[in-house]
Parts: C-alpha cells; structure tokens; sequence
C-alpha cells in the first residue's frame, strides 16, 4: 500500500481537522494551567463546586481527557492515518524531562505509597532511565505523546477518582509539613496543563521542526503568561480582599458654605452683601484617621502613609544626585581599570545585601549620632543607601547604550564635553535611569527589617510625624521672612511596619485591617511608579523631538 493511499490527509483549506483539535486540546490545556493557579490562589479552591460538579472532579476530568486527546494524537501519527512529519527520534531533551518527570513520580509512589524505604531509589532511578532512554530514541509522535498521555492519565484519574481529593492529606516521610489535596490537586493541574500545551503544540504543527518550534513557542508562551497571571492575581487578591476595608465609612455630600462678600454701596442701601455656595466635602476614614488605641473612633493609617512618603522622598534626593553623578563620571571620565572594576564589584555586592545589614548598620552607626532616637532622617539614610547600588548600576549601564555618533556628532560641533553631557548624553540615558529608580523605589518602600531598627518609635502611633511646622511670612524685624522649621529627628511608623505591627500584635483575628493596610501599600507604590513612569515618557518624547 503506497504512503498515498494509507495517508488520508484531512486538509480543508490552510487548516487541517487535526490541526484544529489539536489547537482545541492547546486551548484546554492552557484552562487546566489558568485553574491550576487560580486554584493555588484560592481564587477557585478546589472545593468549589460548578454546576453541582466539584472543580477537583472538572480538574480531574479534563486531565484525563486530555491525556487520551493526547495519546490519539500520538498513535494516529504513528499509523500514519493523519499528515505529519515525525524525525525518527525524538531527541534527547524531551527524553531528560520526560526522565526526570519519571524520576519524581516514581520515587513518590514507591517511597511514600508502598513503602520501600531503602529500594525506592533505585527503582525511581532504573525508571527514569528507562524512560528518558525509550523517550529519546523512539520515533517523535510516540515519543513525545505517549509518556505525557500516561502521566496526564495517572494524574487525572487520581483525581477524577477521589484518590487525591480536596480532603486529601499526606505528610510525606522525614518532612514535617503536609499537603493537603486543596494545594495538590491545583499543583497537579499546572504541572500537567504545561505538559499537555507543550505536547499539544507540537502535535498542533505536525512533529518535526515545525512542531518542535511550536511546542517552544507555546510553552514559553504558557509560561510567561503563568507568570503574569500570578502577578495579577496578587493584586487581585489584594484588592478582592483589601477593597472594603479600606473604603470602609468613606462619606461625601455637598452643603452650603460661605464663599465670599462684597461692599455695596448705593445711596441709602450700604450693605456688604454675603455669598453662599455648594462645597464638596469628603472624609475617608482609612486614610484619614490615625489608629485609636480604645477603638473610639474609626481607625486609620495616616501616620504610616505620612511616614512612607517622607522615607521615600528623602531616600531618592539622597540616592539619585549621588548615583547619576557617580555613573557620569565613571562612564564619561574614568578611565576603564582597576578602579572602576572595584566600583563595579562594590555596587554589585552591595545592592545583594540583606536589608536586615543595611537596618543593623543604621542602629548601630547612625542611631547614637541623633542623639539615640530612631528617626526619619536614619531611615532615609538606610534606605537611600540601598538605593544607591541599583541608581548607580542602571544608569551606567543607560549611558553606555547612548551611541557614541551622539557624543562625536556634538563634539564636530564645536560644543564642549561637559555641554554634551549635559545636553545630549544625559537626556538620552535618561528613561533607562527612571526605570533604575522606579525599581529601587518599589523595593525600599516595602522594605520592614531596616525601617523596624531606625525608624519606629510606637508600633501604631496615635498622630501622624509634623516634619513641617510653620511657613514662609515676610516680618518687619530682621531677616524679615521667617522659615518652616523641619524636623526629621523624630520617630515615624510606615506602612510595612503597621502592616507587621498589625498582624503580630495580636490583632491578627481582625486580618481585614491588615488587608486594607496591604491595598494601601500598593496603591502608594503604584504612586511612585506612575511618576516615574510619566516621567520616562516625558523625557522619551522630549528625546525625539
């Protein structure tokens, strides 16, 4: 029988059948990942029911289903029933991962299920190889779909069956933790969902280099996006559960006030005529109010907000003069050598620091300079020096990607070096320097150990620090003008601090506070990186211009 007449290619248009099942089974694959996680985050716990089935039951199912879409997928290549081009093996990579898969599941079943304490290993180790060997040298659409089939079978069925169900507990031997089936199954449903995109994605664009192609193409693709959806359903889960506390007796209303008046004077009717209007009030009691101790009024956090805010400010003043500065001499005036390959080290080691030194180095260095007395000002110079390595690092490294035509265009000219600096080299650099500090300022002001040993004074302070008093008023003695004092030798909290404070000080049955304090914290962050991210903007458009 000639390859014609046993291949029955299911071409329609620029889309195969197989082609668009398999497109379906990547689709699924990529719901069974997304539940997975979601599940992890409790955002759909297993023990969620949809339509009367149990998502551990959905979870199961699907992985099971596509564990046969899969393994079909595979034997129907193999006899040759649907155009594909298979190598004759399937490589040595996905031999090592399906090896090493093996390895693990293996070693769990026999150690912790049957028992063999002292043959488990050897028996994990001789499947693996088997395996990984088998896997390599097999033809590629066997290869590759028969040991994802089996494991998402194994898998799935555990789960279908109610092996590994939400109420699932197992402590494995020598560990103290547990793993309860709400945390398994979802971790079984990732696993597995990555497994079946990969495979799927290469069945999807017919084996071979096309489909290996896809199948990278495809699992980087889940991966990434497996990271982003974490990262999203952080802040959604912060927000989901910070959102009502946090607006919590927020009040607004209109009512009439005093606006102004005004002199009329007319024969006979010489009055001073007043003028009302509408005024917008508005009170939001989180982060309006200070925390009250005897809970006689509602509680906030306005001294920690005041406090981030000024850790903050007074950190980036310090660190960005001192780290563009520092970058702009050694990019543009040093010559590359020892000293600037010690530098280089320095900063480096120095920005992989535990912030607990930085926190320990402020106590015991700084502190006794202002007179004993944890302050703003210690603060701003702990989490400033923290800054400084990343400013540093980033914006070397935005003045060494400026094109050198730049500098050499300026210096035909006639202009001088400094002016080209000044004029050409920094505003270029500058959006990759932002970034530098939007990324600095996003770690210090989440940062707790160093603020918690400089900083604090009363865990939940009562009034928000007065680092500002008085103002500009010209007089009629000498100097004429007095100036606001400021005052940063005073201790503050932050909202790391009352975020901590809040939880270990025994408050923590009450955790929507915490929630409401973790939202806030977030949306301060935010705050800095849209400044900065305006900021970058601003300077690109100006760059282009």
């Amino acid at each position: 029988m000639s390859m014609e007449t046993r291949t029955r290619s299911l071409t329609s248009g620029e889309t195969s059948t197989f082609e668009a099942v398999s497109a379906v089974i990547v689709a699924l694959a990529a719901v069974a990942t997304v539940l997975g996680f979601a599940g992890l985050f409790m955002v759909i716990p297993a023990t969620a029911t949809v339509a009367g089935v149990q998502v551990a039951t959905l979870v199961g199912g699907l992985l099971a289903a596509l564990g046969l879409a899969i393994l079909a997928a595979g034997v129907l290549s193999a006899a040759e029933l649907i155009e594909t081009s298979p190598s004759p093996t399937t490589g040595l990579v996905t031999g090592v991962s399906y090896g090493l898969l093996t390895l693990v599941v293996v070693g769990l079943v026999t150690s912790q299920t049957l028992g063999l304490s002292m043959l488990w290993p050897v028996l994990a180790l001789v499947a693996a190889v088997g395996v990984a060997f088998g896997t390599a040298v097999a033809r590629e659409d066997l290869g590759a779909t028969v040991p994802a089939g089996v494991y998402l079978l194994f898998s799935g069925g555990l789960i279908a069956t109610g092996v590994i169900a939400p109420g699932f507990s197992w402590q494995p031997g020598g560990m103290s933790g547990t793993i309860t089936g709400v945390i398994a199954v979802p971790l079984l449903a990732v696993v597995g969902g990555l497994i079946a995109v990969w495979v799927s994605a290469r069945a999807y664009g017919g084996f071979g280099a096309r489909g290996r192609q896809n199948g990278a193409y495809a699992l980087i693709g889940a991966t990434v996006i497996a990271i982003l959806s974490v990262l999203v359903m952080v802040v959604a889960f912060v927000v989901w559960k910070g959102f009502g506390p946090m607006t919590d007796g927020i009040q607004w209303g209109l009512y009439l006030d005093f606006y102004h008046y005004f002199h009329v004077h007319v024969p006979i009717w010489d009055k001073y005529v007043a003028v009302n209007g509408p005024k917008l009030w508005f009170y939001w009691p989180f982060v309006m109010e200070p925390y009250h101790p005897l809970g006689q009024a509602p509680n906030g956090i306005l001294p920690a907000i005041v406090g981030t805010v000024w850790l903050v400010l007074g950190a980036v003043v310090m660190a960005v003069p001192l780290g563009v500065g520092a970058a702009v001499f050694l990019t543009e005036y040093a010559e590359q050598g020892r000293f600037t390959q010690l530098v280089e080290v320095s900063t480096n080691g120095l920005w992989s620091t535990p912030s607990i030194v930085y926190g320990l180095f402020g106590l015991a260095f700084l502190v006794p300079r202002f007179g004993n007395q944890n302050s703003i000002l210690a603060g701003q110079i702990v989490l400033g020096s923290m800054l400084l390595p990343l400013v540093l690092i980033t914006s070397r490294e935005s003045l060494k990607s400026v094109p050198d035509d730049y500098r050499n265009a300026s210096a035909a000219l006639g202009v001088g070096r400094w002016q080209t600096i000044k004029s050409v080299v920094v505003p270029a650099a500058m959006p990759g320097v932002i970034t530098g500090v939007i990324l600095g300022v996003g770690r210090i002001a989440g940062e707790t150990a160093p603020i918690l040993l400089v900083t604090l004074g009363e865990p939940l302070p009562s009034s928000a620090p007065e680092v500002i008093t008085g103002s500009f008023a010209f007089t009629g003695s000498f100097p004429f003008v007095t100036v606001p004092t400021i005052d940063l030798v005073q201790s503050a909290s932050a909202l790391p601090l009352q975020l901590y404070t809040v939880i270990s000080a025994g408050l923590s049955e009450n955790l929507s506070f915490a929630w409401g304090t973790a939202l806030v914290l977030l949306l301060v962050v935010l705050s800095f990186y849209a400044v900065g991210i305006a900021s970058r903007i601003y300077f690109r458009k100006k760059l282009h211009q």
